[in-house]
């Protein structure tokens, strides 16, 4: 099975899972660009659940509208900002963030194929940002890093809704 297709198996069992939870869903992309956000348009009824997107590919972009703090942007306090911000910018219940290294050069003193990944909902305090190397070239630590996003975003979405209050439901 290709990267694609394994986005798309994924995305389906989100677009399932947001639905019968009633939980929506928002996407801010780094190093992926905007290849999560067009696995998850693409899956069905999803104008129903997916809110939408941010590319921010440029540092200043995550900073000025996503709200990531001065400092490495290939971060897993970069990845948990950008997961927030989308999330408060888009009205969605639960934000997923990718950022990291594709290569061929180092960023932010981590090496090519370094992923940070973030899912967060109304539990911030126990989403903690996740850390992935991934091998292969630029194109294909792209394509891995999309399907380790949906692979946590679904994870979570199995789980219990939180609100942003804190609270506990059943979806």
């Amino acid at each position: 099975m290709t990267e694609d297709e394994q986005a798309d198996r994924i995305a389906a069992e989100i677009a399932g899972l947001a639905r019968s939870t009633g939980r929506t869903i928002a996407v801010a992309e780094s190093l992926t660009g905007g290849r999560v956000c067009a696995a998850l348009a693409a899956a069905e009824s999803a104008s129903e659940w997916f809110r939408g997107g941010v590319v921010a590919y440029a540092s200043e972009v995550k900073r000025a509208v996503l709200h990531v703090a001065e400092g490495p942007v290939v971060s897993a306090d970069a990845a948990r900002a950008m997961g927030v911000g989308v999330r408060d910018l888009l009205d969605a219940d639960v934000g997923v963030a990718v950022t990291g290294a594709g290569g061929p050069d180092p960023q932010d003193d981590q090496e090519p194929g370094t992923v940070f990944l973030a899912v967060v909902d109304g539990s911030d305090d126990g989403s903690e940002p996740v850390r992935r190397h991934l091998d292969g070239d630029p194109g294909q630590v792209c394509a891995a890093a999309v399907t380790e996003a949906l692979t946590l975003l679904v994870d979570r979405l199995r789980l219990p809704a939180v609100t942003s209050s804190g609270a506990i439901g059943s979806g």
